[in-house]
């Protein structure tokens, strides 16, 4: 541990944990580093880094730490109360992130289905509206989006705002829908444009442009059932 500690010591300029998370991201930082971020400060003894090698080096393994009592914790040097309960805060939120899947808004079995559906929800809307279903490889709805919110007759809402929702929620395919506030579901040639537009990006992106539904008062126009799409 003395040979770690000299070694953080010899390099007071190398970037803070903090800072090399925002530069090189999560995964590219070091148990110790991980750890340090969670205690923030060290002690009269140990600088925070010191402390978080001092941890470690009391247990065998990260399980046999996870598994520590207060107690136990509080008996290593540099751990007060504070620290230990921050410590046994933080494994007990991994062990209930471990059992949290992502959320299920149901499946996308057809475009008839979501169409009605989508009829029901839209119909009255005085305004365009931009709805946007992020799909899974089993076609589950895990996220419903509404992108944008426009005047009565334009919708300015650009692809790359759809997909960087999509490529956050790892979606595998999209469904998109907007509603037209006059109440005729015949796609405007901007609605066409706007398709073959998501559909490009779509491709180069790997994330498949299912349907683009167009709602009106009472129906509702497919691109993938006219085969625009």
């Amino acid at each position: 541990m003395e040979e770690q500690i000299k070694s953080f010591k010899k390099f007071p300029n190398e970037l803070k944990p903090r800072e090399r998370l925002e530069q090189l991201g999560v995964n590219f930082l070091t148990t110790q580093e991980l750890l340090a971020i969670v205690l923030r400060t060290g002690g009269k003894k140990y600088n925070v880094m010191e402390l978080s090698q001092n941890i470690l080096s009391h247990f065998d393994n990260l399980f046999e730490l996870k598994l520590a009592s207060l107690e136990e914790l509080k008996e290593i040097t540099g751990v007060g109360r504070v620290k230990a309960i921050e410590i046994q805060a933080v494994f007990e939120l991994g062990k209930r992130l471990n059992g949290v899947s992502q959320n299920k808004l149901g499946q996308a079995v057809s475009s008839q289905g979501l169409g009605e559906q989508l009829v029901l929800e839209m119909q009255d809307y005085l305004q365009e509206h931009l709805v946007v279903l992020y799909l899974n490889t089993k076609n589950e709805i895990i996220k419903k989006q509404t992108i944008f919110i426009g005047s009565l007759n334009q919708s300015v809402a650009h692809p790359r705002e759809i997909f960087r929702i999509a490529v956050k929620v790892a979606a595998a395919r999209i469904i998109v829908a907007h509603n037209h506030p006059s109440g005729n579901p015949e796609p405007s040639e901007h609605d066409c444009l706007f398709t073959r537009r998501l559909v490009e990006c779509g491709r180069l992106l790997g994330i498949d442009v299912l349907d683009h539904l167009v709602i009106g008062s009472e129906k509702y126009v497919s691109f993938q059932e006219t085969n625009q799409i």
